[in-house]
């Protein structure tokens, strides 16, 4: 509308112009006189302007006309576009200026201005593919998510531009949180384009998000096959997505599923604990227990875990604590001199009461690495050789505000997970979980008020549900594995 006013307005001024031109050549006296082979030739002032005008209109038609016979006679020759072209001339060089400055004004953030640009160069230009993408990027920048939706719509219907427009509505579902219709279009995308990474990214996450980890691990594949991702990379996140893919197999009570899905994982990466657990479990069931060990201890050699002591136990629930310390043997000599073997050697000594090799196997570990868990291990240690109660309570108190210990934690927002994901509560981020200390993080109130009881004076009062002995104030086997055990679940290990 703005446009349309201003075009009138111009059209006003030009008409005012002329006629105040012409009456002013009116009323300008005397004569103009051209005297040509002797001959002389007198004209009033009006008369000889509009001699000259039509003389520059002449000209301009003599040229007109050479150039259509020019585009004719190359029409003829085999040119077909040349006829289309010299008509046309005119006004695809107004559009190609219109549509420079339209970029230019996008560059420099003026997406108001490359708006209104593009709308004159649709009018003067054929090419709505150029038109099109440039209105959708403009409208993207200022903000109109509606008439970006027109541009990339009609982006989308041009064999052209087909997948520039489906990416566009992609990011807009992603962006307005639509997400059924973003994986539609990321699928559609993806068959428009199967080598582009971005899309690739989009549907992984999106496929990740939904639980969907069967075409999850068919992306990651395509993400490894085309190189957008390195396949130490692609082999490790493949196995984290098999052992979701176990467990939701698991959940659906396949069981031959979850089981080739869990030794796939395992396959993929030998030293995630989750992983290796499952197989172990599934090997198990199986009746292949030493098949089972043997996974575990090749886990274990790698890093170290309670999951993986806990499957270790499971393989055999019901041995008797020597033969189980026995067995943990070939475990724990797999990784030696690891925090977790030294924790879970002295744990198997407190369940068979044998304090001084619990202290032996958990050597300085207390003090050089200070956790919830190897402070009640010391404090259980301590009460089981009859130290004084104030040296237990001392012990205990520092597991009050020491910090928990690894956690399964997201490396890339920091969020701290009761048990292992494949993608991150916090984040959504696939395979960021690792088995880590949380930065600055503590002891939380519940594990210092589950302790508490402890501190407060319940290490002087045996009893038998506790594990105490019945007959003497001396800590049984169970005793010390409550002390050893009561905020770190290493009662499972032992």
């Amino acid at each position: 509308m703005i446009w349309l006013l201003i075009r009138v307005a111009i059209f006003i001024a030009i008409l005012i112009g002329a006629t105040f031109g012409i009456s002013q050549l009116l009323d300008t006296p005397g004569a103009v006189e051209i005297i040509w082979a002797d001959r002389q030739y007198a004209f009033d002032p009006l008369t000889f302007a509009a001699l000259v005008l039509g003389g520059f209109a002449a000209m301009w038609g003599l040229f007109w006309v050479l150039g259509l016979l020019v585009a004719v006679i190359r029409f003829v020759t085999g040119d077909e576009t040349a006829l289309n072209r010299f008509f046309t001339a005119s006004r695809e060089r107004r559009g190609v200026r219109v549509l420079t400055q339209g970029l230019i004004a996008l560059a420099e953030g003026d997406a108001r201005t490359a708006m209104d640009k593009t709308a004159r160069a649709a009018r003067l230009l054929d090419t709505p593919e150029l038109t099109n993408l440039l209105g959708a990027q403009a409208a993207q920048k200022a903000g109109d998510t509606a008439r970006a939706a027109q541009f990339y719509k009609a982006l989308a219907r041009d064999e052209k531009t087909k997948a520039i427009g489906v990416k566009g509505l992609l990011s807009q579902a992603i962006d307005g949180g639509e997400v059924d219709r973003a994986r539609l279009l990321a699928e559609r995308a993806f068959v428009l384009r199967p080598k582009d990474g971005e899309v690739m990214s989009a549907l992984f996450d999106l496929q990740t998000n939904a639980g969907d980890w069967g075409a999850a691990r068919r992306t990651l594949a395509a993400e490894v096959r085309t190189g957008v991702m390195p396949r130490d990379v692609g082999a490790r996140r493949d196995a984290v997505l098999a052992l979701a893919e176990a467990r939701l197999a698991l959940e659906q009570g396949d069981s031959n599923r979850a089981r080739e899905a869990a030794l796939e994982a395992n396959r993929r990466a030998p030293a995630l604990a989750p992983a290796a657990a499952a197989a172990a479990r599934a090997l198990t069931d199986t009746g292949a227990q030493r098949k089972a060990e043997r996974v575990l201890r090749k886990s274990w050699r790698l890093a170290p875990h309670p999951d993986l002591a806990a499957a270790y136990a499971a393989i055999m629930p019901d041995e008797a604590i020597e033969a189980r310390r026995k067995r943990f043997r070939a475990l724990i000599a797999e990784n030696p001199g690891h925090p977790e073997s030294r924790m879970l050697d002295a744990e198997l000594g407190l369940a068979a009461e044998d304090f001084p090799r619990a202290r032996a196997a958990l050597g300085d570990l207390a003090e050089t690495r200070p956790t919830i868990r190897s402070l009640a291990i010391m404090a259980a240690v301590e009460k089981g050789s009859g130290a004084e109660e104030h040296v237990v309570r001392a012990w205990l108190a520092r597991a009050l505000s020491a910090p928990r210990g690894e956690r399964w934690t997201c490396e890339a927002c920091g969020h701290v997970h009761d048990a292992w994901a494949p993608v991150c509560g916090g984040c959504k981020g696939v395979d960021t979980l690792a088995w880590i200390q949380p930065k600055g993080a503590g002891e939380t109130s519940e594990t210092a008020s589950a302790l508490l009881p402890l501190v407060l004076g319940s290490l002087g009062k045996p009893a038998v549900g506790k594990g105490y002995s019945a007959h003497d104030d001396k800590p049984g086997a169970e005793d010390a594995e409550v002390l050893a055990t009561e905020s770190t679940g290493a009662r499972r290990n032992a």
